[in-house]
């Protein structure tokens, strides 16, 4: 018989994944403001990995651009849905997951409330820069995508979400 996990642990394990890939979300963001240069690529690894620290108004792949304060009303509804989802979630492996998509919402939504030009519209910083004309992106961007990677996969394998896999 499975571990029954009592709603205020998962909640608490939740939260302090997220809380932990948020915090070293911004620190890595402070770091990248007080060390690179805007708008200009900073070598790390060759052509493969560079600095290049910028400031995203839009959503990923710059889709939305100009409309800072929609991703704002949407990341605080998608924040909010899963920590609301959070008790229903059945295995240690799906709290994980959820934590990590909430340290990756969470980092981003503090930037959007916190930064310039202001309260709910404040721009993104990304600094991570890849070849192949990929889109500049920070740490809570690959816990996103992390995140929604892995999901897809689980359930294309047959797994429930917040559950086990399905007989």
């Amino acid at each position: 018989m499975a571990r029954v996990i009592p709603n205020s642990a998962k909640l608490a394990l939740v939260l302090a994944i997220g809380s932990t890939i948020a915090l070293v979300d911004q620190l890595t963001k402070e770091a990248a403001i007080a060390a690179l240069t805007p708008n200009r690529t900073m070598p790390v690894w060759g052509d493969i990995l560079g600095w290049y620290l910028t400031y995203n108004d839009s959503a990923a792949f710059s889709i939305g651009f100009g409309v800072t304060w929609i991703f704002t009303i949407i990341s605080s509804i998608a924040l909010l849905a899963v920590l609301w989802r959070t008790p229903r979630i059945q295995t240690i492996g799906w709290l994980v997951l959820a934590g990590m998509l909430v340290g990756g919402i969470s980092g981003n939504l503090i930037d959007r409330l916190t930064r310039a030009p202001g309260f709910g519209s404040g721009q993104v910083v990304d600094f991570i820069q890849i070849p192949f004309n990929f889109p500049i992106f920070n740490v809570a961007d690959i816990f996103i995508t992390s995140t929604m990677f892995i999901v897809a996969l689980l359930i294309i394998r047959g797994h429930k979400i917040g559950g086990a896999q399905s007989a």
